[in-house]
């Protein structure tokens, strides 16, 4: 099936990224993996270099699986002990690098890996660069018996719930998707929806942002520092 102009612009970034890194890398280099159609442009670009390093660690079994699939290797985060850099999409991102993620609904793991990452690295295609985030619904992952309790307190701060019906994360809970979210202090909400009890984490990546942005453009890829 031919690509459409987006995905061109995926995989033009996820390209740019490898090449980015790849002067950085040693044998001995560990490269955090996203999760998403655009991080699979990524690790589809890496797959060229993986001789330059010695394996990553995925945010997701599906991200695992496709690396697997190059015969990259994938190690379990706890084993790492340093990680240069995350590599990963978003569904938003402002001027900031703050982002929206988890439209896939590894929000979790992939926070967790890019808070071990020295350099985060955000790669996304020009839409998804936004003035205010909230346009596209922040995904919450949820403790499952948590989900209706969660979800009142969700609306009491503006927000409309929307369970992802028949999704269960890697980690065993569900998903609520909040719309209706004019986020103008993106740091300040996400600690706020991560303090009500059962929630495990929110989709914000904004109390640390990435690092670099990489957006394609049909002109190129526009590197923001």
């Amino acid at each position: 099936m031919p690509m459409n102009d987006q995905d061109k612009l995926k995989q033009q970034v996820g390209k740019a990224a490898a090449d980015y890194i790849r002067p950085h890398l040693r044998k001995d280099s560990i490269v955090g993996v996203g999760t998403g159609s655009t991080a699979n442009y990524f690790i589809d670009a890496l797959a060229e270099i993986k001789h330059t390093f010695d394996g990553t660690v995925a945010s997701s079994t599906v991200s695992e699986e496709r690396l697997k699939s190059h015969g990259i290797p994938v190690f379990e985060l706890n084993n790492i002990k340093n990680m240069m850099f995350y590599v990963d999409g978003a569904d938003e991102t402002n001027d900031k690098f703050e982002l929206i993620k988890g439209g896939g609904g590894a929000l979790t793991r992939e926070k967790i890996v890019s808070s071990v990452a020295d350099q985060f690295i955000c790669i996304v295609d020009e839409s998804k660069i936004v003035d205010t985030l909230g346009a596209y619904p922040l995904p919450i992952e949820v403790i499952p018996m948590a989900r209706s309790a969660v979800a009142r307190q969700l609306v009491k701060l503006g927000g409309r719930p929307v369970y992802r019906e028949g999704f269960i994360t890697d980690n065993g809970n569900i998903i609520l998707d909040v719309s209706d979210l004019h986020i103008k202090d993106a740091p300040g909400l996400e600690r706020q929806i991560n303090q009500i009890t059962g929630v495990v984490t929110n989709g914000l990546f904004a109390s640390k942002p990435a690092d670099l942005l990489f957006v394609g453009t049909p002109n190129g890829v526009d590197i923001r520092r």
